[in-house]
């Protein structure tokens, strides 16, 4: 598993990255998405739940290298020819996360609120300092809605 820390000044990566708390960023597929961005092994890093349905994958942009980490996530509900859709976790727009400790993912199931999903990431506060938090994660797989929290 991949956990990178690497000391990054600049006002992108001190802004985007200081003291994450409240919710994630959740967007469409995009760049970070890639096959070539899913980190090795993927046996290791990515996993799937309700059988099958949702897989989560964890991705590495390689830059910036302070929040190179997003969350991809594959999920119900499918459209009209069986494709589910695809999101992108990170820690703000274009800005994934300075760690991810995948082999943690932890999940439970509630039906009133959906699967639940938690594991530890890390953030930079803009001097090169990882800050940890804990990223949950709830998905409706009626609706297609992920929420997102980062918690301390």
């Amino acid at each position: 598993m991949k956990l990178r820390g690497v000391m990054l000044t600049g006002a992108l990566l001190g802004a985007a990255c200081a003291a994450q708390a409240g919710p994630a960023y959740v967007g469409s597929c995009d760049f970070a998405a890639r096959a070539d961005n899913i980190v090795e092994p993927w046996s290791e890093n990515t996993a799937t739940f309700a059988n099958g349905a949702v897989r989560l994958a964890l991705m590495d942009t390689i830059e910036p290298a302070a929040a190179a980490f997003h969350i991809l996530v594959l999920s119900p509900p499918f459209d009209e020819v069986g494709g589910r859709q695809c999101r992108v976790i990170s820690a703000a727009k274009d800005t994934g996360f300075g760690g991810v400790d995948f082999a943690a993912l932890s999940a439970s199931y509630d039906p009133a609120t959906g699967l639940s999903l938690m594991l530890p990431v890390s953030t930079y506060d803009g001097t090169g300092d990882p800050m940890s938090h804990q990223l949950h994660m709830t998905l409706n797989q009626a609706t297609g809605v992920i929420a997102t929290e980062v918690a301390p």
